[in-house]
């Protein structure tokens, strides 16, 4: 982990809404693996006073550049989604505990399941298990076919399976309705997404897989316990949790409530 201030390569709106941002820095050699995310202060001063949690979608080492695609919900994405190129921005990271890709053997398959801001990490994840030989089916799910971003990418790296609710492309309905229609062979699943979502994917997968928990945090290194959430085998008398920012935001299908 590492505080640095990265300069801005270049800024896009991909969907409404939707932005996506190339920054440079010295650290990005430290980002090799997938699911973590950066706290990023959008601004010099106090305001806004805490940074923003984003997760890292795509790495390239060699020019030492990594994307991230972030959703303008506030003023804190209002104000990150105005920066140039040559602008600075400060960034501390990479935090958080990403999917954990080395127990996957060569030739298995992985189910990639994503909605919303929850996608862009399992962009960097399906690269790195693409790298490592193994197959990669990803399910996407979007409100409209407006909504739709990393679609080519996501395509060229293994089958892709889109649904929107209006059913203006792909199938009509969420991912679940897609998992529910098909007969996917796979090994092991990872998720990210809104929690309706994750819940939703539990309660349809069978296999053993990962979730990755989008949620509100404060310091973002486990030391505030804004973002903690109850270990689905805590006790009533004695209570456990975890931190999403330090012990996640990855966590073992079935570990946390959801």
């Amino acid at each position: 982990m590492i505080v640095e201030d990265m300069s801005v390569i270049e800024q896009s709106l991909r969907a409404p809404g939707i932005y996506e941002m190339t920054l440079y820095g010295e650290s990005v050699n430290m980002m090799t693996t997938p699911g973590q995310f950066l706290h990023i202060k959008v601004e010099e001063g106090i305001s806004p006073l805490l940074r923003r949690p984003i997760s890292i979608c795509d790495v390239n080492l060699e020019k030492k550049e990594l994307s991230i695609i972030y959703r303008v919900e506030g003023k804190g994405t209002t104000l990150l989604s105005r920066k140039k190129s040559g602008d600075m921005v400060n960034v501390l990271g990479p935090l958080g505990k990403g999917f954990p890709i080395h127990d996957e053997d060569e030739g298995k398959t992985a189910l990639l399941i994503g909605g919303g801001v929850g996608i862009p990490p399992l962009y960097y994840l399906a690269k790195k298990l693409v790298e490592a030989g193994i197959n990669v089916e990803t399910v996407l799910g979007f409100r409209t076919a407006h909504d739709i971003f990393l679609e080519e990418e996501f395509a060229l790296l293994g089958n892709l399976h889109i649904s929107t609710e209006d059913g203006s492309k792909g199938t009509k309905g969420f991912v679940t309705t897609i998992l529910e229609q098909s007969s996917f062979r796979y090994d092991t699943f990872y998720s990210c997404g809104p929690l309706p979502m994750l819940r939703a994917v539990e309660a349809t997968t069978v296999t053993p897989g990962y979730v990755s928990l989008e949620e509100r945090m404060g310091c973002g290194v486990g030391a505030c316990l804004a973002c903690v959430c109850d270990t689905v085998h805590a006790k009533e008398e004695s209570k456990d949790y975890r931190k999403v920012c330090s012990d996640g935001p990855v966590f073992r299908a079935g570990e946390v409530v959801l």
